[in-house]
């Protein structure tokens, strides 16, 4: 549970930064200004009326001056962001859904919050009313932030940061009523993760509100123009109009969020929050550049409405076989799904008429995400054409063991999974092995110019590392399908191992970190590179051959260690067969 709340944490910090949170910046930073009018500081009375000290004072005492109230705006403004994003986020679909209230109600709860306050900043008695269900409490100055808790209660309704793993994790277990343990320790640290830069920013307003002079004489003047910035910005929210800004932002926060949320470390933390339905999804790996078999494309389950087919039909994709299919999982307030779109759109109008279909799964991210409608008008405005299914229950995101949006998966001509990539990117890689797709499923298609302009393969340079995993093996060619930690006697493919390709032969154990020899074990692979390498560990030998010829023998002895098998004068096409003695562990190939 340590480390899943770390993990939490760590997303949470890299959320609070991405380029998906802009829109409520400038409102936090404003918000860490004074609360209210301010009049420039006055010096302090250091004797009475009559050139006496003050009643009371010491004559002797040394001159003080009274102290302004404590400014605790900022770290209202973020409880309050904090509060009702995770609150919401995990029981706003059980709420709606008992009171059966419109999905969108949240949102619109706090575009009139974020009204509300703009408001109060232009006409004072509108903020005194927001502050008198905090007259009550008796603390100290503690009502005089009830505005400011109040907008954080809105920014929160409205807040709507990039999702990576840990917030997908938080998102569906909300949406469907499953609250453990675990989930309100991954949630709570998530919280925390994101306060902190957020409490920073508005620390830092209100700071430039305490230094610098024009904030402290014109505080009128800035008050009204903060308030119809929030005003302003309800507006841009509510009409859409904060995501074109988004879109033109690069995703600065997707190297970090990959090591992060997306490490091995991570994905058995979060796995472990799901089922194991379909995990031969698993034997393939995030973006991999080759094409591999991962298993039978799961059905589109849960599927409640269907976007641009005839009268809404439905789609089934066991009515596509001979089509190469693209799976697009994505939801509308994702800038990360706004800005790969345009490839998306690109290659269904490119290859529509070769073979390809392309599928968007809509799975939402927020309650407001859910309403067919607001979906349908997103889908129209940003040029969807394509077939569009509705995920609201999250079944086919199960069904694909995703974790990412944007999310894309193909599935080749006969209804196998081929490959996915989560995130943006890698759009000439995943065009290539689209192309690649249409050629298998007809030799004599003729395509046009490759849409992103890259059509080589990345395989044709040196491989890449190959993982004695059965989770992150690349290019399994083997019989039968790998079982997981027990053992199995397996057999070299008919027609030989191709380049890329990894076979075995004889007794192994496959496991999630290594691979265990047994009786008669071979291991049979092609690679492109000058030398090869393996990680092994335990007690006996590997005889190696190279293209079917006894190469050497190596020994192993202890602690897993990296051991060079081939070393050749420049990168060629190499045959590689390993025939180990039983008990030694296999861990992962790398190529020179």
């Amino acid at each position: 549970m340590v480390t899943l709340a770390l993990i939490g944490l760590l997303g949470g910090l890299i959320t609070a930064v991405s380029p998906c949170i802009l829109p409520v910046l400038p409102v936090v930073f404003l918000a860490g200004g004074p609360g209210a009018d301010a009049p420039a500081p006055r010096r302090p009375s250091l004797v009475g009326a009559s050139g006496a000290p003050p009643d009371g004072a010491h004559p002797d005492a040394p001159p003080s001056a009274a102290r302004p109230p404590r400014n605790r705006r900022p770290y209202a403004v973020v409880a309050g962001l904090v509060l009702s994003f995770a609150f919401f986020t995990l029981l706003g679909v059980t709420i709606i859904s008992a009171l059966g209230l419109p999905q969108d109600i949240l949102r619109y709860v706090g575009l009139a919050l974020l009204v509300l306050i703009g408001l109060g900043l232009i006409v004072p008695p509108v903020e005194r009313i927001l502050e008198k269900p905090f007259a009550r409490i008796p603390q100290r100055q503690v009502n005089k932030e009830g505005s400011a808790f109040a907008l954080g209660l809105g920014l929160g309704l409205l807040y709507v940061p990039c999702a990576g793993p840990v917030l997908a994790a938080i998102t569906i277990a909300g949406a469907r009523g499953e609250i453990s343990a675990d989930i309100v320790v991954l949630t709570a640290a998530f919280a925390l993760g994101t306060a902190i830069p957020l409490l920073l920013f508005a620390l830092a307003g209100r700071r430039v509100a305490e230094r610098v002079a024009a904030f402290r004489t014109r505080a009128r003047k800035l008050r009204v123009i903060s308030g119809i910035l929030m005003i302003a910005l309800a507006f841009a929210l509510a009409f859409d109009v904060t995501t074109a800004l988004q879109r033109a932002l690069p995703d600065y926060t997707r190297a970090a969020q990959r090591t992060v949320e997306d490490s091995d470390s991570a994905r058995r933390q979060l796995s472990g929050l799901y089922d194991d339905s379909n995990k031969e999804l698993s034997r393939c790996e995030d973006g991999v550049d080759e094409l591999r078999s991962c298993g039978q494309a799961p059905p589109l389950a849960g599927i409640s409405t269907w976007i641009n087919t005839p009268g809404g039909s439905p789609v089934d994709l066991t009515s596509l076989r001979g089509r190469v299919v693209l799976i697009d999982f994505w939801t509308y307030s994702c800038i990360n799904c706004q800005r790969s779109l345009p490839h998306i759109k690109d290659w269904d109008r490119a290859y529509r008429d070769k073979g390809l279909t392309v599928l968007g799964v809509h799975s939402p991210e927020f309650a407001f995400e859910k309403s067919p409608k607001n979906v349908a008008d997103q889908t129209r405005k940003l040029g969807i054409t394509y077939p569009v299914a509705l995920d609201n229950k999250l079944d086919t995101w199960d069904n694909y063991r995703n974790r990412f949006w944007p999310a894309k998966y193909l599935i080749d001509a006969q209804g196998n999974v081929r490959y996915f990539t989560f995130g943006e990117g890698r759009y000439a890689q995943t065009e290539t092995l689209i192309r690649d797709l249409l050629r298998q499923a007809d030799p004599t298609v003729v395509l046009p110019p490759p849409t992103d302009q890259a059509d080589d393969r990345l395989t044709a340079d040196r491989t890449p590392e190959t993982y004695l995993s059965t989770h992150r093996i690349r290019g399994y060619a083997g019989t039968p399908e790998l079982a997981e930690d027990k053992p199995v006697t397996y057999a070299y493919p008919a027609g030989g191992v191709r380049l890329n390709e990894i076979a075995l032969a004889g007794t192994w154990t496959a496991g999630y970190e290594h691979f265990t020899s047994g009786k008669d074990a071979r291991l049979a692979l092609t690679y492109h590179a000058r030398n090869a390498n393996l990680v092994l560990a335990g007690e006996g030998s590997v005889t190696v051959l190279v293209d079917g010829e006894p190469a050497r023998t190596i020994r192993i002895h202890g602690t897993p260690t990296l051991y060079r098998l081939t070393d050749h004068d420049e990168a060629r096409d190499t045959r590689l067969e390993l025939r180990l003695t039983p008990g030694l562990q296999a861990f992962a190939f790398t190529y020179g």
